[in-house]
């Protein structure tokens, strides 16, 4: 989830308050205060409030939440005189194409800060690392209107940001750094998305990089925003940085997109009116409240509301990409009626708890792993293909092996891991400047075939790691489980020929170790030797199942 970094001296500025009565009534808003320092805080939120991922968002709703700023903020951008004409050829790329233009901003550090911050933490979420929905971000000054968005052939050419050269469209996606991180999102395609000013010069090329050309810089004052993708997510993000520029003190003026059959007015900062009903909100709540209160709570969440004869018109705010029914609204009359204020019941049956055989068995391994002088450390169960297969040198089917998941949020948790010594190399690829020797462990949970199974896995690094100490290793664990065990031969690709063995339990393959292939480190930027073992518990212990 999103750590969004909050200044103390903008945010205190923003909400009005003390940074104490923020620490007491922020986590209140549903989300996790990750750190406190002395010149800002780390706060993690849910990937459903998009619109908190900058100072602006955050206070907005804590002026609400502190009732210095109650009920709908309404946003009024003005019409302007600014088209974007959408040709036939870019329509089976990248489809859609929506723009403001944003005036009068003095583009301090803090803004360019939360800019940058918003931006990133927008492409990950809504944007599915930009795949979905990119941002940018221009200086209008450097822009002669009206644009034109079409496709383009690879030997098109400009100047991208961070260059002083003319390079071709080719030549950036194999050779610009943003480039290489986001091609694959253009992979297979032989014609690409280009903005081009009436000069004919390129401003962006999204989803990869805008222009050098447009760069924005302290002087800037007025900016174009454009944001392109494939459906209703590039809407949710131009409304919420619009906000965002708006509560900055910036002047919002609307762009016209005109499209083959159709013509559109962004950004459309009006809002939108949900009913709710009264019994409906008692009944999920599960305790009696009024009127007054649920109306107060409302306006507190920065809602509009008027009361009807069964319940409460709900105006929703146009940066509220989250609210999609009415539960989404009664989840937010709880959190400003106050979620300390709600009185804790005893469910009305009791049982005798006790601990799962899962956990038992995990419990027992920790402690032999911890004896045996290895850390701690716990990983994502969504992972990658690219991490789990590709650099291991490994390959599986989905469902046959792993279980991708349908709406992955970002490329890096597209499945569910079928093995955890991926993530332990992955861990050590981001500890490689520490101090050596490492020696890490996890316990956990992984998919196969569509089952639940307990797995072990344990990995070393240091100048010296080899063979032999891992089957010590794997030795030391097997007679601390008290179980008889034989090493064969294996050929398995993340580890080296000949340096590698499968444990085998009543000959029953149960597990792998040995030296991490030379060819898997380059992948994970490792130059260290790496050992690694990885023992499936679920084989030999009964772990019952998980619900």
């Amino acid at each position: 989830m999103p750590v969004v970094t909050l200044y103390w001296d903008e945010l205190e500025k923003l909400v009005g308050v003390d940074r104490e009565r923020i620490l007491e009534k922020l986590p209140m808003l549903g989300c996790d205060i990750e750190r406190v320092e002395e010149d800002h805080l780390d706060v993690e939120f849910f990937p459903n409030r998009p619109d908190l991922y900058s100072v602006e968002g955050v206070a907005r709703a804590l002026r609400g939440f502190f009732g210095i700023e109650t009920g709908i903020k309404r946003y009024q951008p003005k019409k302007g005189d600014w088209k974007i004409f959408v040709e036939e050829s870019v329509l089976a790329i990248r489809p859609r194409i929506v723009g403001c233009i944003v005036r009068n901003l003095k583009m301090s550090d803090e803004v360019v800060r939360s800019v940058m911050q918003i931006q990133e933490d927008l492409h990950w979420t809504i944007g599915r690392n930009r795949r979905k929905m990119a941002i940018g971000v221009h200086d209008l000054s450097k822009i002669e209107f009206p644009l034109t968005y079409r496709a383009v052939k690879s030997d098109f050419s400009f100047v991208p940001l961070d260059f002083d050269e003319t390079m071709t469209v080719k030549e950036i996606l194999e050779k610009h750094p943003k480039g290489i991180q986001f091609r694959f999102i253009l992979e297979g395609k032989d014609s690409y998305p280009m903005i081009v000013d009436a000069t004919g010069s390129a401003i962006s090329f999204p989803p990869i990089i805008n222009a050098e050309k447009t760069r924005v810089t302290e002087k800037t004052m007025d900016l174009f925003i454009d944001v392109t993708g494939f459906d209703e997510n590039v809407d949710k993000a131009l409304k919420i940085i619009s906000a965002m520029f708006y509560d900055r003190g910036g002047e919002i003026e609307t762009v016209e997109v005109v499209y083959p059959d159709r013509t559109e007015i962004t950004p459309d900062m009006g809002t939108r009116e949900i009913f709710v009903e009264r019994d409906e909100v008692v009944s999920l709540l599960g305790f009696e409240i009024n009127d007054e209160e649920v109306v107060a709570a409302l306006e507190k969440m920065r809602f509009g509301v008027r009361l009807g004869e069964k319940g409460f018109h709900v105006e929703v705010p146009c940066y509220r990409a989250d609210i999609m029914h009415t539960w989404d609204i009664i989840e937010d009359i709880a959190i400003g009626y106050g979620y300390d204020r709600i009185i804790p019941e005893y469910p009305k049956t009791s049982t005798i708890g006790n601990t799962h055989k899962w956990n038992d068995v995990r419990d027992m391994v920790r402690e032999i792993m911890i004896g045996l002088g290895f850390t701690e450390v716990i990983t994502f169960t969504l992972r990658s293909e690219r991490v789990q297969y590709d650099y291991m040198g490994r390959t599986a089917k989905p469902w046959e092996v792993y279980v991708p998941v349908e709406h992955p949020l970002t490329e890096e948790h597209r499945i569910i891991r079928s093995s955890i010594l991926p993530s332990l190399i992955e861990v050590l690829s981001l500890n490689k400047h520490h101090i050596m020797p490492q020696r890490i462990f996890e316990a956990g949970d992984v998919v196969v075939a569509r089952k639940n199974r307990l797995s072990l896995a344990g990995a070393i690094t240091h100048s010296k790691a080899n063979f032999s100490e891992i089957r010590s290793v794997v030795q030391a664990v097997m007679h601390e489980l008290d179980l008889g065990w034989e090493a064969e031969e294996s050929d398995d690709r993340a580890f080296i020929e000949g340096r590698s063995a499968s444990i085998v339990v009543d000959g029953k393959s149960i597990g792998c170790f040995g030296e991490i292939n030379p060819e898997v480190l380059e992948k994970f930027q490792i130059t260290n030797p790496v050992v690694g073992f990885e023992i499936d518990l679920s084989a030999i212990f009964d772990v019952g199942d998980l619900i």
